[in-house]
């Protein structure tokens, strides 16, 4: 065995010395030969303590990691290799090793890499946040998988509380990577959002606005009424509390505390790291808030258009209007019927091309249009169509939308006769009363609105029998972004069919579970109309 301090080699020792990367050399049955005076600075072992023992009860954590597996492969192919890996505790740094092998051993050439490996992880950590966030519209539910992201890159653990509209504190999530202390983290998450005290950490930064930053015994000292969350920190033990606030644009939204244990240092890169984290965590928020309160805002102009339908002597009338499960798909579904000033009923369904707030006021515009021009020109279908086109022609509305128009009447027979029109909207279906379902008049539709003024419109004239069913519907209906509008078309058919025997009101609610089960991938109008015999 090599004296203690002797370096492989006699005279190269000096050079050995010199160099500013750690070695240490074990021989062909794992016992450590040498360390130079770089290794002996990282490593945490003097040489005298060093050299002689088994390098695998120096560096338990090698055994089966991924450093060990690489030295045993060099020492069994007698070709060398290049490992980038972790040691924890007690060391708690990244390590690149170059494993050389000899005729009396290996050379393991060592660099700490804990900086650079930390930076790249920062980075690759903010990417995945910001992807987390961008994915989902829920940024709530985004926002639940932080944690899990931030531990243990930039802390030991990590928890996230937010503030509740009414001003009370929600837990929304934390994590630890040994699943044996998550509970204890769950428990801390907990208590600092159901047990808040003026003097807690979490409180004094969503106070502020500012990072609160506690160590030593600060950490377990109850503040105020705060025992619940001293008491389980104590169990924690870290050896640093940052809590650092995520900010919205005008108001502190929650508060992202990460803990750190005392064999780990607080790295000011991590804590930057985290800060952006949680900026960027709050701007989502916010987004998210204020794009709620546009959804709603829009939802609710809608809703207030799409009034009840009248009574009618002729047919039993019913209407709906499901919005879009996602916030960003509020549009411009619109439904309506009215008493047409030549005795008629009229029935109008449309869609607003777009699936914002701009579609769902130009969808409020043109209704109201389209019943001003049943008024003003007593015209049916096919001549409101074209009087509503010039009108979008001659405002400037530079709004595209598709509609269909009916009037339902009794001729002097006393039949139940359908005058309608289509502007490019997907084509009503009638259902009869013995079940069979077609569409309205094989189907035809006309250039869709907005396009041509001068574009030619044509009223179809329809007998309907005692106990028919008039579906008029907008295509989220139908449509769906993995399947064809065709095949959603068909679907539709055959459930009408199924369900015939439904009275109208119920007939409708079913068609809706049935073909969107409450969560329609878009806007969701519809006008039904069965003839009373």
């Amino acid at each position: 065995m090599t004296e203690w301090g002797s370096a492989p080699g006699g005279g190269s020792e000096r050079a050995l010395e010199a160099m500013p990367i750690g070695l240490i050399v074990v021989d062909t049955d794992w016992r450590v030969s040498y360390i130079n005076s770089a290794g002996e600075a990282v490593v945490g072992y003097t040489r005298q303590q060093l050299v002689g023992m088994s390098y695998w009860e120096a560096f338990p954590a090698n055994v089966d990691n991924e450093f060990g597996r690489t030295y045993r492969e060099v020492a069994a192919t007698g070709r060398p290799a290049m490992v980038e890996a972790f040691y924890p505790d007690p060391l708690n740094k990244w390590f690149e090793v170059r494993a050389v092998p000899g005729p009396a051993g290996l050379s393991l050439y060592f660099t700490e890499v804990t900086e650079r490996r930390l930076a790249q992880e920062r980075l690759a950590l903010l990417a995945r946040v910001g992807v987390e966030l961008a994915a989902t519209l829920d940024a709530t539910a985004a926002a639940a998988r932080i944690p899990g992201l931030v531990a243990p890159i930039l802390s030991s653990w990590c928890a996230l509380t937010l503030v509740r509209d009414d001003g009370t504190l929600r837990d929304i999530g934390s994590w630890h990577p040994d699943p044996e202390v998550r509970p204890l983290v769950q428990r801390y998450a907990a208590a600092a959002a159901h047990a808040p005290a003026p003097g807690s950490s979490v409180t004094r930064v969503l106070d502020s606005g500012s990072p609160v930053v506690e160590t030593g015994g600060a950490l377990t000292v109850p503040h105020d009424c705060d025992e619940s969350v001293a008491a389980v920190l104590a169990e924690l033990a870290p050896g640093t509390l940052t809590v650092l606030p995520v900010r919205g644009r005008d108001r502190t939204l929650g508060a992202l505390s990460l803990g750190t244990n005392r064999l780990r240092p607080v790295a000011p890169g991590d804590v930057t790291t985290a800060q952006e984290v949680a900026d960027r965590l709050g701007l989502a928020l916010d987004n998210a808030r204020l794009y709620d309160q546009q959804r709603r805002l829009a939802e609710e102009l809608q809703r207030s258009l799409l009034t009840a339908p009248p009574e009618s002597d002729v047919a039993e009338i019913a209407v709906r209007y499901l919005p879009a499960a996602e916030a960003a798909r509020v549009g411009g579904d619109w439904y309506d019927s009215f008493l047409h000033p030549v005795g008629a009923t009229a029935f109008v369904i449309g869609d607003v091309v777009g699936h914002d707030t701009a579609a769902a006021a130009a969808m409020g515009q043109l209704r109201s249009l389209l019943r001003g021009v049943a008024v003003a020109t007593r015209a049916g279908p096919a001549g409101m169509l074209s009087a509503l086109d010039a009108a979008i022609t001659q405002l400037q509305m530079r709004t595209y939308a598709t509609a269909a128009v009916a009037c339902l009447s009794r001729d002097g027979d006393g039949r139940a006769t359908l005058l309608w029109a289509n502007a490019g909207h997907p084509t009503p279906l009638v259902l009869s009363a013995d079940g069979g379902v077609c569409e309205l008049g094989g189907g035809r539709g006309e250039l869709m609105l907005g396009v041509d003024a001068a574009a030619t419109r044509t009223d179809t004239e329809t007998v309907l029998d005692p106990g028919a069913t008039v579906l008029l519907y907008t295509d989220g209906l139908v449509e769906r972004r993995t399947g064809h509008l065709d095949a959603g078309t068909a679907v539709l058919r055959a459930a009408l069919h199924e369900l015939r025997h439904l009275p109208l009101e119920q007939l409708c609610d079913a068609l809706l579970d049935r073909l969107v089960e409450g969560r329609p991938e878009d806007d969701v109008a519809l006008v039904a109309l069965r003839v009373r015999s």
